[in-house]
């Protein structure tokens, strides 16, 4: 009864492999098609993304007949060697293997494997190159939930931004590291990301280039990182080489002191280059530092009646006093720690400062 069960699969099997192979290679050509017409990234805002693009094109190229073969098995295998009604009690027939399809099947994926890992080597290093020229640096800063760019600028002084600001067609090199836990500076357009790592400086290069008319990109973060991971966007602006001169030229400049109440003058620039550099702006709206985040309250209209005191226990102990219809626990509570005395002083002396309407 077995032997009779066993030929009568085999006469079968044949058939069923044949039209397996043909429904599998129109499948594969199907998924391919469709693989490549998926735009499956944004537009590409770096010389570096055409590279990575082709890759991915690549990589669905050989993973969709790989995903078909794999899935064909599988199915014709539970078609035709399942159990079938009065085999309960009977065992498969012994198999010794079969040494040639172990081979082929075994070579042929390693095979692929270390030509897709070599031409990813390629790739990566040349996306990577230095370029020939002095390329631009720009380091970034990753916490709890912003972004903040630090420039060298023409008078060789460093300043804050909590925007990205980078020339077009020209190499720039970003030294990326985080203040409290794990982040990813990711700019999509881009195609490059990297871990944003407390205590270590990690980096990547592109060359910006602009889409069109588009010249502006999102900056986000790709990693976990607390409550307040989805607002962790910032905005990454490419800028023609001549304008883009004259923002670094104009950055440059030394900011002028603000005027302060009570009959003398109080320098809160110190304090705005604290707020600055620590990423309030991409929370909270601030005319005075021409910020314009909605995560958090807005300071021209909680801090116009409030003093000192509550401004520095609302930095250090963002979570003593909630304003209304806003979350407790996306402002981080380590200010307190990470910004200087100096430095904290002085930024609640420029909130006091300015969110103070004139008399």
């Amino acid at each position: 009864m077995r032997a009779d069960m066993e030929r009568g699969r085999d006469a079968t099997l044949r058939p069923t492999v044949i039209r397996a192979v043909v429904l599998g290679v129109i499948a594969s050509i199907i998924g391919i098609v469709l693989g490549l017409l998926i735009n499956w990234f944004p537009a590409q805002g770096s010389t570096q993304a055409d590279k990575i693009d082709t890759f991915w094109d690549v990589l669905i190229i050989c993973s969709v007949p790989v995903f078909v073969l794999v899935t064909s098995v599988v199915l014709v295998s539970v078609i035709k060697f399942r159990m079938r009604p009065g085999e309960e009690e009977l065992d498969g027939p012994p198999i010794h293997g079969n040494t040639r399809l172990e081979v082929i099947w075994t070579s042929l994926p390693a095979t692929l494997l270390i030509a897709l890992c070599a031409y990813a080597y390629i790739v990566l290093h040349d996306i990577e190159k230095a370029p020939g020229y002095s390329e631009m640096h720009v380091k970034v800063i990753g916490q709890q939930f912003t972004w903040t760019f630090e420039y060298t600028g023409t008078n060789g002084k460093k300043f804050t931004t909590t925007q990205l600001y980078v020339p077009e067609g020209k190499s720039v090199r970003f030294d990326v590291t985080a203040k409290d836990v794990l982040h990813d500076f990711w700019v999509p357009a881009w195609r490059m990301k990297i871990d944003a790592v407390p205590g270590i400086t990690t980096h990547y290069r592109i060359t910006p280039v602009r889409t069109g008319q588009k010249k502006t990109y999102p900056v986000v973060c790709a990693e976990l990182c607390g409550l307040g991971h989805a607002f962790m966007r910032q905005t990454a602006h490419v800028y023609p080489q001549k304008d883009f001169d004259a923002w670094m030229a104009k950055q440059s400049q030394p900011a002028a002191p603000a005027a302060g109440g009570g009959g003398g003058a109080v320098d809160v620039s110190a304090g705005k280059q604290v707020f600055a550099s620590n990423g309030c702006a991409s929370c909270h709206t601030l005319s005075d530092a021409g910020a314009s985040g909605t995560v958090g309250p807005n300071l021209d209209k909680v801090l116009s009646s409030r003093d000192d005191a509550f401004i520095k226990q609302s930095i250090v102990d963002p979570g003593a006093f909630v304003e209304k219809g806003f979350p407790n626990g996306v402002m981080p509570t380590t200010y307190g720690k990470d910004i200087k005395p100096a430095d904290l002083d002085a930024l609640v002396k420029y909130l006091s400062t300015v969110t103070k309407k004139s008399p």
